[in-house]
């Protein structure tokens, strides 16, 4: 068993059509625990950290852009194989190629609208929740994870 914790974002789409608690419920139903969260403006520095690895591609300047254009909630999520399984909650980017019943699948209406992000690797979470979070931010719920594992 693989506990994990990483970053997932209701980006500002998500925020304006009011479907961050639809989005948020998804991943408490899955089992996941959620031991940081703000609602916060993501400044233009901070979103250009968090997309450091677009930098210098073409739509680079939009996904600042976008991110920045409205408030998002930020959320540390932890459980079981949680980057796996948010990324799978998630669904596919291209909201057309999402399976119905994921997140994208369900509400998203295009690539550069796609209502969520999810860290996709261990580096990649650690590194992104550092962007978000300091370590007074975080809660401990070992005992909320140690009864959802064995009533599991």
């Amino acid at each position: 068993m693989a506990i994990e914790r990483t970053l997932i974002l209701c980006k500002p789409d998500a925020v304006s059509r009011n479907l961050s608690g639809e989005i948020i419920s998804r991943f408490e139903r899955r089992g996941y625990l959620i031991v940081a969260m703000k609602l916060m403006q993501l400044d233009g520095e901070r979103a250009r950290k968090h997309y450091a690895e677009h930098d210098g591609k073409s739509f680079f300047a939009g996904l600042v852009d976008f991110i920045t254009s409205g408030p998002l909630v930020a959320l540390a999520v932890e459980g079981e194989n949680a980057i796996e399984g948010c990324r799978q909650l998630m669904g596919a980017t291209n909201p057309l190629k999402a399976d119905v019943g994921t997140i994208r699948g369900d509400f998203a209406q295009s690539i550069g609208r796609n209502m969520v992000h999810g860290s996709d690797s261990h580096e990649s979470a650690e590194r992104e929740l550092a962007i978000f979070f300091d370590a007074k931010d975080f809660v401990t719920r070992k005992h909320d994870l140690e009864r959802w594992i064995i009533e599991k």
